[in-house]
């Protein structure tokens, strides 16, 4: 089987020849720079200089010889967005700390000793008064400049050549994470009670941002793209942060707005949705939808057992994911714990298909390379049918 075969047989719930693996064919599986530099150092493979994914989460696109070594199925497409578009052009100096203003306003800093990713600090739409005449006069990025998307055809159609499954990352978060960055956290939880009709206005402005983007780049890709990736963040480590009832009311009119919106322009993709924590009173509603596919499976977190999961949505839903805990086991269990864990999950995802291999979430700076050889090998040893 071809890699790209390998996965649409697993999405289309049957099994392959072996469990696919995905490493970063998103910016949410994928693997930091420091983890990236350490794990190339250990296989005895030399330096490089990889471009960046995601500057702000820190995570790179690896190399084709190195995601070949390690047998990944994927490969991932990242239009330029304000995660990855001229960051460092526009670095100020804050002495401890470098900070960055983005095209949505927010400014997000960066410590220069010992940073590992940037935080927001400022949220623009934090003291501006929460009506809709704000977000009507509000300068939005210019979500469809067919520039964010400049040779990621030729790029893809190279990856088909080679045989891989092919996914593209949006214009941004999602919309209630969207609403929080710029916002801050504890106006968006409160917005929607004692402002609706701002927050209303918020989520469809952003909602119809995504879509202008997915309008632009699905025309200019989409033949060559078999995997669009959305998120959204709505579970925590034991709820979560919001009611279903309250999303269903919100913030999902305008979600089936965007996700309709990708599937009339590219009628044959599959949808990849992320959302950590525990989710699983929101999965009948995210089926319903049209999500393909859940990532991750949070195993960790309440309602997330994945022998469940498996049993009561495993035939309506391919699981991305949960291949190990990225929290506790990967960066601070030894190697035979890792592979302990690798094989529970993968036991437990893996028949009838309807499941492609990666960490819960992108693979940290601190995390050892013996533990990631480890978590591979133990795929190896458990993944084939």
């Amino acid at each position: 089987m071809t890699s790209r075969e390998r996965i649409v047989t697993a999405m289309d719930h049957r099994e392959p020849d072996r469990v696919p693996l995905d490493l970063a064919g998103t910016h949410v599986t994928g693997i930091s720079r420091r983890a990236y530099d350490a794990l190339r150092a250990h296989l005895g493979m030399p330096g490089e200089a990889p471009l960046w994914q995601d500057v702000i989460q820190q995570t790179v696109i690896p190399s084709d010889a190195f995601l070949d070594r390690l047998g990944v199925d994927t490969r991932g497409l990242f239009p330029l967005t304000s995660h990855n578009w001229g960051v460092f052009d526009k670095l100020e100096d804050g002495g401890a700390v470098w900070n960055y203003r983005d095209e949505w306003g927010m400014t997000q800093h960066f410590p220069k000793k010992d940073g590992l990713w940037f935080s927001i600090v400022k949220h623009p739409l934090a003291e501006l008064p929460p009506e809709p005449s704000t977000v009507a006069g509000y300068r939005w990025p210019d979500a469809a400049d067919p520039r964010r998307v400049d040779g990621l055809r030729e790029r893809a159609a190279g990856f088909r050549q080679q045989g891989k499954a092919v996914l593209i990352k949006g214009l941004c978060a999602g919309i209630f994470e969207m609403a929080q960055r710029l916002r801050g956290m504890e106006n968006a939880m409160m917005d929607p009670l004692q402002y609706p009709a701002f927050a209303e206005r918020l989520y469809g402005r952003l909602a119809d941002l995504k879509i202008a983007f997915w309008e632009m780049a699905l025309r200019a890709l989409g033949p060559e793209v078999d995997i669009v990736v959305e998120n959204d963040d709505y579970g925590t480590q034991q709820s979560q942060l919001i009611s279903f009832e309250q999303y269903s009311s919100t913030i999902r009119p305008h979600q089936e707005r965007v996700f309709a919106a990708i599937k009339r322009a590219a009628p044959h993709v599959r949808l990849f949705f992320h959302s950590c924590g525990n989710v699983r009173p929101y999965l009948p509603g995210f089926i319903e939808a049209g999500v393909n596919i859940l990532n991750p499976v949070h195993v960790t977190a309440a309602g997330m057992e994945p022998r469940a999961l498996k049993r009561d949505f495993g035939d309506a839903i391919t699981f991305w994911g949960g291949g190990v805990d990225t929290q506790h086991i990967l960066p601070h269990g030894t190697p035979q714990a890792v592979k302990d864990d690798v094989k529970r999950n993968v036991e437990a995802l893996a028949p009838g298909g309807g499941y492609v291999f990666n960490t819960i979430h992108n693979i940290q700076g601190d995390v050892p390379p013996g533990n990631i050889v480890a978590m591979y090998e133990a795929l190896e040893e458990c993944g084939a049918y």
